[in-house]
């Protein structure tokens, strides 16, 4: 089933809400269905079939701690803890919770976002990350800057393997199976791109220029089945340090409008745009000025699955915090209403330490053309008094990337058809039954860096 999220910007029936706000989400379902089954506009018809599947995913996926379940969690996991801190950290905001049923729930991951986030609380942790790791990791990246600006780029060699597989108890053993899995995309970073094994054989590649790359594998569920990917590819980033005094105002119009749901230039975010950029013109310090207002004041957080929010843009803004996909949907929105272009990339970030999923922006300005922002790292290089790297990630990325998805919103090649597991884009992969999508809490992903070398 396809999807247009954009009818995600229709609002709700106030009854819905209040079923919503309330987490009676049967009582929801039912209005739902008694509001299809009347003659309604058909926009607000596309709505309530979009809020149906985020109300399964808010009630099955997001939210499963009870306040028992979450104390006893920070009870085995932090020393010196007192009950009456889990209350102040839900009544600050600090602890993602909704009510399910009049009771309060806890995000899956409010605890990890809580040790990630506060350093009060990581150095609390009975089980801390040596210090020698957290350390290099750190230096990974200064050096990754210090050898960019010397000299001048940066090319790596990127090994991979990824995959995807139902979890035991999803299994469906014998009926049809419909997989996709991401690639690295043909843009300016990536080239020499080779696929060196599938499990099984026989998947279909997407165009090397597809919006969100993928290989598409289908086939019978025999049970306990992986699906895998192992390819290679070099990625190469040019050090931009982008002059005031050298900006082009060039008058293009691509990249600058609305993509609804997410990226909409409301009432509110004028009024931010305004006091963020007062009457700014020079589009290198616009952006500037926009990348230091997320990178200082939004607080980087864990969310629930993005198909849940109605407005991404606006929640950061109004919520100020937000994951690194968050902060760059804001960073994008705001820069195309300043009259800067600014587009979507996202994949895995691939280094010694980690690899998992990450989003970043680009903007162009003339004579540079595109320039990459990395709003999440930014912040963090801020908050740890890296000076130098915060102002690195205005324009650059590091060389740890694989690129998979150019655009937010846009179809697979084949298009999946039923919903995705995330309909905003695509980096651990999807997995559907002829019948309906499988929710990311069904699957087990992973994502290993086999190498990585400088060439």
């Amino acid at each position: 089933m396809a999807i247009d999220l954009s009818f995600q910007s229709v609002p709700l029936p106030e009854d819905l809400q209040k079923l919503k706000f309330y987490g009676d989400f049967s009582g929801a379902e039912k209005l739902i269905t008694f509001l299809l089954n009347k003659k309604i506009p058909e926009a607000l018809r596309r709505r309530l079939e979009i809020e149906r599947a985020v109300l399964e995913c808010m009630s099955l996926d997001e939210y499963p701690y009870t306040f028992e379940e979450a104390s006893a969690m920070m009870q085995e996991r932090i020393r010196d803890y007192s009950e009456g801190e889990l209350t102040g950290l839900k009544e600050t905001g600090l602890a993602d919770w909704i009510f399910i049923d009049g009771k309060v729930r806890f995000q899956r991951r409010f605890f990890e976002n809580l040790t990630k986030t506060r350093p009060e609380y990581e150095s609390r942790l009975l089980k801390r990350e040596p210090q020698e790791i957290t350390a290099r990791k750190q230096q990974v990246l200064n050096d990754n800057v210090r050898l960019m600006k010397e000299k001048g780029g940066r090319t790596v060699e990127i090994t991979l393997r990824t995959s995807i597989k139902i979890k035991k108890e999803f299994e469906e053993i014998g009926k049809e199976v419909t997989v996709h899995l991401p690639l690295p995309r043909e843009c300016r970073q990536v080239s020499g791109f080779s696929l060196l094994k599938t499990t099984p054989e026989g998947a279909s590649i997407a165009p090397p220029e597809a919006p969100q790359r993928t290989a598409c594998f289908k086939t019978i569920l025999k049970g306990d089945d992986r699906f895998s990917l192992e390819y290679r590819f070099l990625n190469h980033l040019d050090y931009i340090n982008p002059d005031p005094g050298q900006a082009v105002q060039t008058g293009v119009s691509f990249d600058l409008g609305e993509q609804l749901p997410h990226i909409q230039f409301t009432p509110y975010l004028q009024f931010l745009l305004k006091e963020i950029v007062g009457d700014e013109k020079n589009p290198v310090n616009t952006a500037r000025r926009i990348y230091d207002f997320i990178t200082t004041t939004v607080d980087y957080s864990y969310m629930r699955a993005y198909f849940t929010i109605d407005n991404i843009s606006q929640y950061a803004a109004v919520n100020l915090k937000g994951d690194c996909g968050v902060q760059a949907i804001l960073f994008i929105t705001l820069c195309r209403m300043a009259g800067i272009p600014a587009r979507w990339q996202s994949g895995l970030f691939t280094a010694e330490y980690y690899t998992g999923c990450h989003d970043w922006a680009e903007y162009y300005i003339e004579p540079w053309g595109w320039i990459f922002a990395d709003l999440s790292f930014g912040g963090s290089s801020w908050r740890a008094g890296e000076t130098e790297r915060w102002n690195y990630y205005f324009s650059n990325l590091d060389v740890f990337r694989m690129p998979a998805n150019g655009s937010m919103q846009d179809d697979f090649t084949p298009p999946k058809k039923q919903l995705r597991s995330d309909p905003v884009d695509n980096q651990r992969g999807e997995i559907e039954y002829g019948d309906r999508g499988l929710p990311m809490a069904s699957l087990e992903t992973e994502q290993v860096l086999l190498s990585i070398r400088d060439v």
